[in-house]
């Protein structure tokens, strides 16, 4: 139960998060935001606030959010269809009942020879069965009444094709840049709460029966000198421990303002297919608000790194397919790491914050990166591309991911019976 709670508290901020940056930037460039969803499928909870359908979903597979203009709007009114008409108090149409008109008495109900609800914004017909042309000009928060559902009309200048190219890629960029500050604060808060390495190489603990007790190494001492070579960060040592398995090390340490000679053997340990030395010391860790922040960033840059590295071995076939990882892997992983405290499973949630937008920055059909590369290619070339194409192209895109998200899943099924 512990892992279920945490999964989707997990996942539902992560995707939060990322939704939301796409949610904020959209609104600050005046675009329609018709839903904020979590997750695909049936809804299992909404409601609507400022133009704005909120929406949890049963499929916890995302989320997404829908801006007016980025798909084909949802009601294309045609000559000769019959509508009913309600209105303001100043006379401009607040209700286009599109079915069901019987259920509105008061609606003005007429036959459709021209609409243009993007740019006029006006409507003009005739009655029934009467010859005179009748002209509406369309309130610009006016809805479509369809089932009984109600939907904003969403002007050319509420729609994500009208903003600026800067405005679009902000908007599109807002997603993977919110994860990215998400991984970047949670670093922060686990290096306040846990402490992070000093800046120079002293020694936190002493592992019992390790190299280094069995030498007098004591929490505390100050590494300053190795085998001759002055010695100032704990990265410096660190090195030079890995790089020496079984070699005799000649030590020289600040303890209490005395320095003292000390000589270790490093233990030889097998790592990433090959052997390193391990002496058993820990840094020791301070607390402070000002270097979390570096080290946050660090610590970011470091995952980053680390996930651009494993998807460059993927491109290059150093890695297979099956390594991938969907939902079930992500939550069988999960579980084991819940299991180790919430200190790690707080160091999980940021990793996978910065996988998360890495992957949505790739430049593939359907995902951020992919959108953002038509942007680009709109700012280079002049002219947008027909948008029938790009949709032809995300559609496609989306369909292979999909594809690939099942294989994984399928993967990781395999993998949890083995």
């Amino acid at each position: 139960m512990n892992t279920i709670i945490a999964f989707i508290l997990m996942f539902g901020l992560l995707v939060f998060v990322h939704e939301f940056g796409h949610f904020i930037f959209a609104k600050r460039a005046g675009m329609l935001v018709r839903e904020f969803a979590i997750g695909f499928g049936p809804k299992v909870f909404s409601f609507t606030k400022n133009e704005t359908l909120y929406t949890i979903r049963l499929l916890p597979m995302g989320g997404y959010v829908r801006v007016a203009g980025e798909d084909p709007e949802i009601i294309d009114l045609k000559p000769g269809q019959h509508i009913g008409l309600e209105f303001t108090e100043d006379g401009k149409v607040s209700k286009i009942i599109v079915n069901n008109k019987s259920k509105h008495p008061n609606a003005h109900v007429i036959e459709v020879e021209y609409a243009d609800l993007d740019h006029r914004l006006r409507i003009e017909g005739y009655e029934v069965d009467e010859d005179e042309r009748l002209s509406f000009d369309v309130d610009r928060q006016a809805v479509f009444v369809l089932d009984e559902t109600e939907t904003q009309i969403a002007p050319y200048d509420r729609q994500f094709a009208s903003k600026t190219i800067g405005q679009r890629a902000m908007q599109l960029f807002a997603g993977p840049m919110m994860n990215f500050i998400l991984t970047i604060v949670i670093f922060a808060i686990l290096g306040f709460i846990n402490g992070i390495p000093a800046d120079t190489a002293r020694i936190g603990d002493v592992v019992e029966d390790s190299p280094a007790q069995e030498a007098g190494f004591q929490s505390g001492d100050e590494v300053v000198q190795i085998e001759g070579t002055p010695i100032n960060k704990w990265e410096q040592f660190q090195q030079i421990v890995q790089n020496h398995p079984g070699e005799e090390l000649g030590m020289t340490v600040n303890r209490n303002g005395e320095r003292i000679d000390l000589a270790v053997v490093p233990n030889s340990v097998e790592a990433q297919d090959m052997e390193i030395g391990q002496v058993g010391v820990t840094a020791e860790l301070e607390k402070s608000v000002i270097k979390s922040i570096p080290y946050s960033i660090e610590e970011t840059y470091f995952w980053g790194k680390l996930i651009l590295t494993n998807l460059g071995m993927l491109v290059t076939g150093q890695f297979s397919i099956d390594m991938l990882s969907g939902p079930v892997g992500i939550y069988d992983a999960t579980d084991q790491v819940v299991k180790t405290g919430f200190m790690n499973f707080l160091t999980w949630t940021a990793a996978l914050s910065v996988n998360l937008g890495i992957i949505n920055l790739l430049p593939l059909p359907a995902l951020d990166g992919g959108r953002l590369l038509f942007v680009g290619v709109e700012a280079v070339r002049g002219k947008p591309i027909d948008p029938q194409k790009e949709g032809v192209v995300h559609f496609i895109g989306f369909a292979l991911l999909m594809l690939l998200m099942i294989v994984v899943t399928w993967n990781d099924i395999q993998r949890l019976f083995l």
